[in-house]
C-alpha cells in the first residue's frame, strides 16, 4: 500500500449508533456471493460485474420510498450481454431487473437478485427525416434527445418533469407523460417502433417487415398465447368497453390491455404491451419516436387562487381556450419552492390554503400567439384570482426568464417539497387521475382525506388532464407511522376508484406501492388477464417480479426505507437522481446521489459493523477522491444540495494535522511556491515527457495517487517570468492574471501573445486599459486549498487575496477582472465563508468580473473584427455555469468564427485544477462523450476560458484548446 494513504476510519461518524431495522446485514459485508460472482464473470467478463458491498448498496436506492439490495450488479454493454444474463437467469432460476436512471418513484428500478445497469453504455440519438422521427437508445435522457431535436423545431411528446435525468428506456417502460403529453402525446401514442429483448433472449424489431414471421418461428407458443388472449378480450364486449373507458383518462396502472385491441399481430400487440410494462416483459434496447412540433411562441401566467378547489374549477376554462399546459400547485408546494433559485422569497408567506395555476399557451407564429392571448384574457376577466403577496401579478408574460422561473418551481415539486420534509422521514409520491371535469371535487375530497389521517400533504399536478400528484412524509422506522400510511393508502385507493372511477397511477406506473391495489381498480377479470399475459411472455417469471403484479395485500409496505440523518448539506436529499447526469464521475465510480446513499447506509449500521467498515474502505476512492468538486450537482438539484462541498469536507477530515500545517505553510509562502512551480515546468520541458511520466508514475506507486500528480504530455510549458507592463493611472479596471496563467504558458504550437499579453492588448485596443498590480505574485484565488479541503491554507489565502484586491481596486472603485473562470468563482463566492468579519465587509465592496464578461460586455462592442476563422467549438466550464457566463464564451467565439458549436454533451471536464493529473481516469471518463462530438469533424479553433480545463480537453480530444481571449485578440488585430 502506498505511504500516506488516509485512514478510512477518519470518515466514521463520531457517534455511537443503534442498528436500523433495514440495515444491510453483516453477512453481506463481503458483497456478492463467490459462486454468483464467478459464474457471471465467466459469462460476461470481470469488468461488467460489480460485486463489492458498496456497489450493491449504491444501486439499492432509487427515487422511490423503497430499498432493495441486489445480490449483484451487471453493467451490460450490448444486447449480447443482456441476452447472456437472461440465459443465465433462466438456467439458474434467478430474477433480473433492469435499471437506467433510477428516477422511478415506485421502486421499479430496484431488484433483489440480479440488477442490470442499462444506462452507462446505452446512450445515443439519431435524428431522422428532418426531425419528424428520432431513433434513441434507452440510456439517453429526455433532455439530451430534445437537445438534438431542437435545431429541427421538433420535440418528443412525453415531457416528464425529470427530463434532465430520466432516460428514454424508463419513459417508455413506465409510459411517463408529463406536463403536456396527456393521453395523445405519450409513448404509447408517439412511439413509431422499438427493438426489445424478450425474457427468452429473442430480439424483436417491430419496424422489421419480417418481424412477425421471425417471431412466429422463434416463439410459436408466445404468438399463439397472445392471439388467444386477443380473441378472448375482443369477444367480451363489456370488457372491451371497460378497457377503452379506462384509457380515456391518463392511466398507467397495470398492463396496457388496449394493446390487444390496437394490435393486429403478435408483434403489434407486443409493441403496445412493452409500453408501461416496467421491465417485466423484456428489455427495450432502442426506440423510434414520431416527434411533435416545438412551438416557440410561448405565453405563460402563474395565477393564484384562494383554494385548491377554486383553482381546479378554473382549469376547464383555460383548456377550452387552447392552453397546452395547465399545472396546479397548492400552498405547501408554493411555499416549499422558495428553496428553488429565482423563486420569490415572499412565497414563503403565502397562506396555506392558496393554490396556483401555471397556464401556458404555445403557438407556431405571432398571429396564433396573439389569438391565444386574447382568449386567455377573456377567461381571466371572468375569474377572481388573488394576490396574497407582493410578487404576484396574475398576468401573462412572454419573458423567457420569468417563464423559466415558473417552470423551475413546478418541476421542483417532488424535490423541493421533499427537501423541506422533517429530517429522518421517508417521502411517498402518489399519482392518480380522475375525469378532468371532476378535478375540483377530487381536490376537496383529497384534502379532507389527508386531514382525517393526520397528513399535511403537498399537492400538484397536470390539471388539464385530471392528473394530481401528492407527497406524504412519514417515519418508516416507526411501525405506528407506517400503519397510519397504510390506512391512508387503503382509503385513498377506495376513494379514487369507487367515488371517481379514476386511475390509481396516471403516469408513474404501477410499481411496488400500487401493485396490491391493481384488482381494486381493474376488477378480477381484467387483472387475471394481466397475470395470464405475464405468464405467456415470461413463463418462468425471470423479469422484475412483484413490480406490477403482486398478490400480497401488504406488498406496498415491504422494503420501505428509513432515512437516517447525515451531514446537514446532504440531509434534505430525497435520492431523486436529478444530479447524476451532470456528475463527472457518473461512469467511473459514484454519483452525488450514490455518495449520499452510501453515507446513509453507514448511518444505518451499528458503530464498527463489518458492513460499515467495508463501505468506509471503498468510500475514499469511489466517493471522495474521484469527486471533481465542481458542484454542478448543486445546480442540477432543485434544492441546491452540494455533494461536492460534502466531499471537500471529508477530504479535510482525512488530513492529518501535519498535512494541514504544510498546506497552510504553502499558502503563507506561495510566492516561493509559485516561482518553484514555474521553474519546475520549465525544467520539465527540457527533460521530455517520457522521462517525467516514468518518474511520476514510479512516485505514485510509493505515495498515494491523490498526493502525487501524474505528468501528462499535454501540460504546457512555463509562462514568461514577467507579466506585461501596464500603467495604473489610465486603467479602468484591475487585471488579475490567475496563478495558473502565471505558471503555465500557451499550448504547444500556439505562437503569439500569452493570455495576459492578449488581455492587456485587447483592453488597450478597445480603449479600456487595465492595470496588473506589481505584487500579484504570491497571491491566489484559494481554490487550490478549497478544493482539497485544506481549511487553514484556504483561510490564509482567502483573506490575503481579498485584502490585496481591496487595495488594488482602490477600495472597490475599480472592477477586478480575473482571467480564469474557476478563479473568478473562487474570489467572487467561494472565499467568503473563510474570511474574517472585517474582510467579509471588504469583499462586499468588490466587483469581481470574469474576463469573458469583461471582453464580451466592455471590449467587443468597441473592437473591429478583421479576421474570422470558419468554425469554432467551445468548451463551457463548470465555473461558467455557476457564474452564468456561458453565453459570453459563445458570444466571443461568434466574433472570431463564422460557425460556433457548443457540444450537446459538453460538461465538466473534471480536470479540476490538478485532479485530472491525480486521477487521469476521472477526466477520461468525464470527457468521453464530449470528445466524440468534438472529434467527429474538424474545427478551426477550440476555445475555452480556463487553462487547466483546456489541458483536460487537449488530452481528451487530441485537439489544442486555448482561451477565447487569445482568439479575440487575433481576430481584432490590425
Amino acid at each position: 500500500m502506498p505511504v500516506r494513504e488516509p485512514n478510512p476510519q477518519t470518515l466514521r461518524a463520531g457517534m455511537k449508533r443503534r442498528a436500523a431495522p433495514d440495515r444491510v446485514p453483516d453477512l453481506q459485508a463481503r458483497g456478492t456471493q463467490k459462486h454468483l460472482r464467478e459464474e457471471l464473470i465467466a459469462v460476461l467478463g470481470p469488468g461488467k460485474v460489480l460485486s463489492k458491498i458498496s456497489d450493491l448498496v449504491r444501486y439499492a436506492s432509487d427515487a422511490s420510498p423503497y430499498r432493495f439490495v441486489p445480490q449483484v450488479v451487471v453493467v451490460a454493454e450490448d444486447i449480447d450481454d443482456v441476452s447472456a444474463v437472461l440465459s443465465y437467469a433462466h438456467g439458474k432460476g434467478r430474477e433480473v431487473v433492469f435499471r437506467a436512471a433510477g428516477t422511478s418513484l415506485n421502486g421499479q428500478a430496484q431488484g433483489e437478485d440480479i440488477l442490470v445497469d442499462v444506462r452507462r453504455h446505452w446512450t445515443g440519438v439519431e435524428v431522422l427525416d428532418g426531425g419528424a422521427r428520432v431513433r434513441i437508445r434507452p440510456g439517453t435522457t429526455v433532455a439530451r434527445a430534445n437537445a438534438a431535436l431542437a435545431p429541427y423545431g421538433r420535440v418528443l411528446g412525453p415531457d416528464p418533469a425529470s427530463a434532465l435525468a430520466c432516460t428514454i428506456g424508463g419513459v417508455v417502460a413506465n409510459n411517463a407523460s408529463g406536463m403536456t403529453a396527456g393521453t395523445t402525446r405519450n409513448s404509447y401514442r408517439t412511439l413509431a417502433s422499438l427493438t426489445f429483448v424478450l425474457p427468452s433472449g429473442t430480439v424483436v424489431d417491430t419496424a422489421d417487415p419480417a418481424a412477425d414471421e421471425e417471431l412466429a418461428r422463434a416463439e410459436p407458443r408466445l404468438c399463439a398465447g397472445l392471439m388467444a388472449l386477443k380473441a378472448e378480450i375482443e369477444a367480451d364486449t363489456e370488457l372491451t368497453a371497460r378497457i377503452r373507458a379506462k384509457y380515456a383518462i391518463k392511466n398507467t396502472n397495470g398492463y396496457r390491455l388496449d394493446a390487444f385491441l390496437d394490435g393486429a399481430t403478435p408483434v403489434q400487440i407486443l409493441r403496445g404491451l412493452m409500453v408501461g410494462s416496467e421491465g417485466t416483459f423484456g428489455f427495450i434496447s432502442e426506440t423510434v419516436f414520431d416527434t411533435v412540433p416545438l412551438d416557440r411562441k410561448v405565453s405563460t401566467a402563474l395565477l393564484f387562487f384562494p383554494s385548491l378547489p377554486a383553482a381546479a374549477a378554473a382549469v376547464p376554462r383555460f383548456t377550452g381556450a387552447g392552453a397546452l399546459a395547465v399545472e396546479l400547485m397548492d400552498g405547501n408546494t408554493l411555499r416549499a419552492s422558495v428553496s428553488v433559485p429565482e423563486v420569490p422569497a415572499d412565497w414563503a408567506e403565502l397562506p396555506k390554503e392558496t393554490a396556483a395555476l401555471l397556464v401556458e399557451f404555445r403557438a407556431p407564429d405571432e398571429a396564433a400567439q396573439r389569438a391565444y392571448e386574447e382568449a386567455a384574457a377573456g377567461v381571466l376577466a371572468d375569474l377572481e384570482p388573488v394576490a396574497p403577496v407582493a410578487s404576484v401579478d396574475n398576468a401573462f408574460t412572454r419573458d423567457p426568464g420569468t417563464i423559466g422561473g415558473y417552470w423551475r418551481a413546478r418541476r421542483a415539486f417532488v424535490t423541493a417539497v421533499g427537501g423541506s420534509r422533517p429530517s429522518g422521514t421517508t417521502l411517498i409520491t402518489e399519482d392518480f387521475a380522475v375525469p378532468p371535469d371532476r378535478l375540483a371535487e377530487a381536490c376537496a375530497e383529497l384534502l379532507d382525506l389527508q386531514a382525517r389521517h393526520g397528513f399535511d400533504a403537498a399537492v400538484a399536478g397536470h390539471a388539464a388532464h385530471g392528473n394530481l400528484h401528492f407527497l406524504l412524509a412519514f417515519d418508516a422506522a416507526d411501525p405506528a407511522d407506517v400503519e397510519r400510511y397504510a390506512a391512508f393508502m387503503g382509503d385513498f385507493c377506495k376513494l379514487t376508484v369507487e367515488r371517481f372511477d379514476g386511475s390509481l397511477k396516471a403516469e408513474h406506473a404501477t410499481g411496488r406501492n400500487i401493485a396490491p391495489f391493481l384488482e381494486l381498480e381493474w376488477g378480477a377479470r381484467a387483472t387475471e388477464l394481466m397475470w395470464r399475459t405475464k405468464e405467456v411472455i415470461d413463463p418462468d417469471g425471470v423479469l422484475a417480479p412483484r413490480i406490477v403484479l403482486d398478490r400480497d395485500p401488504q406488498a406496498h409496505l415491504r422494503g420501505l426505507k428509513t432515512i437516517p440523518t447525515v451531514e446537514a448539506v446532504a440531509d434534505p436529499c430525497i435520492e431523486c437522481g436529478f444530479c447524476e447526469p451532470t456528475c463527472p464521475s457518473q461512469d467511473l465510480t459514484t454519483t452525488p446521489r450514490q455518495r449520499i446513499v452510501l453515507r446513509r447506509e453507514m448511518m444505518r449500521q451499528a458503530d464498527g459493523s463489518p458492513v460499515e467498515t467495508a463501505l468506509l474502505e471503498a468510500y475514499g476512492y469511489d466517493a471522495v477522491d474521484t469527486c471533481a468538486g465542481d458542484s454542478t450537482c448543486a445546480l442540477a438539484c432543485p434544492v441546491g444540495i452540494d455533494t461536492g462541498a460534502m466531499m471537500k469536507a471529508f477530504r479535510h477530515e482525512r488530513h492529518s494535522p501535519r498535512e494541514e500545517r504544510v498546506a497552510a505553510l504553502a499558502a503563507k509562502n506561495f510566492r516561493a511556491v509559485e516561482a518553484s512551480a514555474r521553474l519546475a515546468v520549465a525544467t520539465a520541458a527540457r527533460m521530455g515527457d517520457g522521462l517525467l511520466e516514468s518518474v511520476t508514475g514510479l512516485a505514485r506507486t510509493a505515495v498515494r495517487p491523490d498526493l502525487m500528480p501524474a505528468w501528462l504530455p499535454e501540460i504546457p510549458g512555463a509562462a514568461g517570468r514577467r507579466l506585461p507592463r501596464t500603467h495604473r493611472p489610465a486603467a479602468v479596471a484591475v487585471y488579475y492574471p490567475a496563478c495558473v496563467n502565471r505558471v503555465f504558458g500557451n499550448p504547444e504550437g500556439l505562437d503569439g501573445l500569452s493570455l495576459p499579453g492578449a488581455m492587456v492588448a485587447l483592453s488597450a485596443r478597445a480603449g479600456r486599459p487595465v492595470w496588473i498590480p506589481d505584487d500579484v505574485a504570491g497571491t491566489c484565488c484559494a481554490t487550490i486549498w478549497h478544493s482539497k479541503g485544506y481549511e487553514r491554507g484556504n483561510e490564509v489565502m482567502a483573506n490575503r487575496i481579498v485584502e490585496a484586491a481591496w487595495g488594488w481596486t482602490a477600495g472597490g472603485r475599480l472592477p477586478l477582472v480575473v482571467d480564469a473562470s474557476s478563479c473568478t468563482l473562487g474570489i467572487a463566492r467561494e472565499v467568503v465563508p473563510y474570511l474574517t468579519d472585517e474582510n467579509r465587509e471588504l469583499h462586499a465592496e468588490l466587483t469581481v468580473l470574469d474576463s469573458l464578461v469583461w471582453a464580451a460586455d466592455e471590449l467587443l462592442p468597441r473592437l473591429d473584427v478583421r479576421h474570422r476563422v470558419g468554425s469554432a467549438v467551445v468548451h463551457p466550464t463548470c465555473s461558467m455555469r455557476h457564474l452564468g457566463d456561458e453565453e459570453k464564451l459563445t458570444a466571443l467565439a461568434a466574433a472570431c468564427a463564422e460557425e460556433v458549436v457548443v457540444p450537446v454533451d459538453a460538461g465538466c471536464c473534471a480536470f479540476a485544477g490538478d485532479r485530472g493529473m491525480l486521477h487521469p481516469e476521472l477526466t477520461a471518463s468525464a470527457t468521453a462523450r464530449e470528445a466524440v462530438e468534438v472529434t467527429a469533424r474538424p474545427f478551426d479553433v477550440h476555445l475555452s476560458a480556463n487553462r487547466m480545463c483546456e489541458v483536460g480537453m487537449d488530452r481528451a480530444t487530441g485537439r489544442a484548446y486555448h482561451s477565447a481571449l487569445i482568439a479575440l485578440e487575433r481576430a481584432t488585430r490590425p
